[in-house]
């Protein structure tokens, strides 16, 4: 009766150090869903470089994110229904993409900061 229970402790003892590492991914699983739940929370779907053709490069990070949310705000004059950065990052055929650009180039203007 005394091999048979300390068998068993021994037993449980293994089989808490295997569920370790499971219960360690689990968590790290946990922690990459709600990092990237977070991170898709941003109100800016198209960045600096997807609007490659704008000069974002003369912004503070705050004013970068300023234009860039408003540019992502801003509804494309055509019928598409994009907005301002989708509408240039993705749609090269729009007929008014090339004031959608100048749109954009504005926002950044305004975004500077002044001094």
């Amino acid at each position: 009766m005394v091999k048979k229970a300390a068998r068993s402790t021994q037993d449980r003892r293994r089989a808490v150090r295997r569920s370790r590492p499971f219960k360690w991914l689990v968590a790290a699983g946990a922690v990459a869903v709600v990092v990237y739940g977070v991170s898709q929370m941003s109100s800016i779907a198209y960045t600096e470089r997807d609007i490659a053709v704008v000069d974002f490069s003369v912004l503070g990070p705050k004013e970068k994110t300023n234009a860039l949310e408003a540019a992502n705000r801003a509804r494309c004059t055509c019928t598409c229904g994009m907005t301002l950065a989708q509408c240039v990052a993705t749609d090269s055929t729009c007929p008014v993409r090339i004031d959608n650009i100048d749109r954009i180039k504005r926002l950044v203007e305004e975004a500077k900061p002044r001094g």
